[in-house]
């Protein structure tokens, strides 16, 4: 097989029996990145030489001391760029910091170097990581948006570039380009990986997150970025914080629901029909939820924090780069700097009720399963809106790409479950990817 469409969780395995070099691995990558940049785009930087230099001190570790490797010895990850590296440029996808160049990495990159990765270049970002696309396209048919903002990092997962990738969101900047993509997209509950040295948004709403092609490897990458990985000296280092322990393909989850949400309306009758479809096929026990009364509000209340927020964090770039920041954006900022400290303060008291409720609601559920979409087209990203009231309570998300969409391109399968319950969500979601046939795991059609 090409080396490049390996799992993270392979690539170790085969690493370690010696029947694959890290330096082979990062060489398959670099040749696919060649073969699809052009169309797909996902490279905002990347030194080739630099990349093949850490494979080869991640096989020279390997040979030295076999036993006593680094968690992540030779696995390549791409970095979304917002997240700050002192070997690299961090641009934020945006004219605002070209050519800016960090002295320190953020801790998130610290962890991963610490466990051996392969920092494989940056990916593409919107700009500020907001609205405004980069160059990016999905994959599977480059007439269509990848999602956004973190587009880099899922295209490059999906074309088989990186085996994983770091992202962030406030909104829907994870969880939309996991499922237009057709790869997983892993959100922790808020606050578990940090984001210092990571471009400031929305604190409040600020989450990182990781893309991979299976929930195993997504558990793996997590388990790093938290700090919480535990590492063997004569066996594979998988995740701790129970990752490890998933469910077998025969035992079912204890409780399942599924939520419409009330944007249900923002989704294509076909998107719609395939969910449904596949909540009734399932052999578990599934109820419906009803959320439209604790939900209400949460949209407006996430739009006044977000964007009271942003305006804080942007206003050296607003006030000394105000020319060369899209028209989208300035609006976005200038609502932001109209809004009263009354009104942000009543948000965020109406978030934590919001929250509150939220929790109450999935604490009797191991998850609930909600829909996404893809819309056609480059001059935007899809809407979040599907993602925003999870957003908003940090709770754990996690899409999988297990659906089929118009056209058969991806759709995202959303799980949620309350704060905290990160195991759980990763155990019904490696349930359910053992018991569906998932359509574009290959990314095969990405090569027709």
């Amino acid at each position: 097989m090409n080396l490049y469409k390996m799992s993270a969780r392979d690539a170790i395995t085969r690493m370690r029996d010696s029947s694959c070099s890290s330096e082979e691995l990062v060489t398959s990558c670099l040749k696919q990145i060649k073969f699809r940049e052009n169309v797909v785009g996902v490279r905002a930087f990347l030194d080739e030489e630099a990349s093949l230099n850490q494979s080869r001190q991640a096989d020279r570790r390997m040979k030295d001391n076999n036993s006593s490797t680094p968690f992540l010895n030779w696995v390549p990850v791409g970095i979304k760029d917002i997240f700050d590296t002192r070997d690299m440029p961090t641009e934020n996808g945006s004219v605002t910091c070209l050519d800016r160049r960090p002295e320190q990495d953020t801790l998130a990159i610290e962890r991963l170097r610490n466990a051996g990765a392969v920092i494989m270049g940056k990916t593409v970002t919107a700009e500020l990581a907001v609205y405004t696309p980069g160059k990016t396209t999905n994959p599977h048919d480059p007439a269509r948006t990848p999602g956004g903002s973190s587009s880099g990092s899922a295209a490059a997962v999906a074309s088989g570039m990186v085996p994983m990738a770091t992202g962030m969101q406030k909104n829907g900047s994870l969880i939309g380009p996991a499922s237009f993509c057709g790869v997983v997209g892993y959100k922790p509950t808020f606050g578990m990986i940090p984001w210092s040295g990571i471009l400031r948004q929305a604190p409040s709403l600020d989450q990182v997150g990781v893309f991979t092609r299976n929930v195993g490897d997504s558990a793996l990458l997590a388990s790093v970025l938290t700090g919480r990985q535990e590492c063997y000296s004569d066996t594979l280092p998988w995740p701790n914080l129970n990752f490890a322990l998933l469910m077998r393909k025969d035992q079912s989850p204890s409780r399942l629901a599924f939520a419409k949400t009330p944007v249900w309306s923002e989704s294509t009758s076909a998107a719609k029909d395939v969910f449904l479809a596949y909540v009734h096929d399932l052999k578990a026990n599934i109820v419906e939820l009803d959320l439209t009364e604790i939900c209400n509000q949460a949209v407006a209340c996430h739009h006044t924090i977000m964007l009271c927020e942003m305006a804080h964090n942007y206003e050296s770039l607003y006030d000394e780069h105000r020319s060369q920041i899209s028209p989208i954006l300035l609006r976005m900022i200038d609502e932001g700097r109209e809004i009263s400290s009354i009104e942000y303060l009543d948000a965020k008291n109406l978030s934590a009720e919001i929250a509150g409720s939220v929790d109450h609601v999935l604490k009797d559920f191991s998850a609930v399963l909600t829909p996404s979409d893809a819309p056609e087209g480059l001059e935007a990203m899809g809407s979040p809106i599907f993602s925003t009231l999870w957003s908003l309570c940090g709770v754990p998300t996690i899409s999988l790409p297990v659906l089929k969409g118009a056209h058969g391109m991806p759709l995202g399968l959303q799980l949620v479950s309350a704060r905290g319950k990160d195991s759980t969500l990763l155990q019904v979601a490696q349930w359910l990817e053992d018991n569906t046939a998932l359509p574009l795991a290959d990314n095969e059609r990405s090569r027709s």
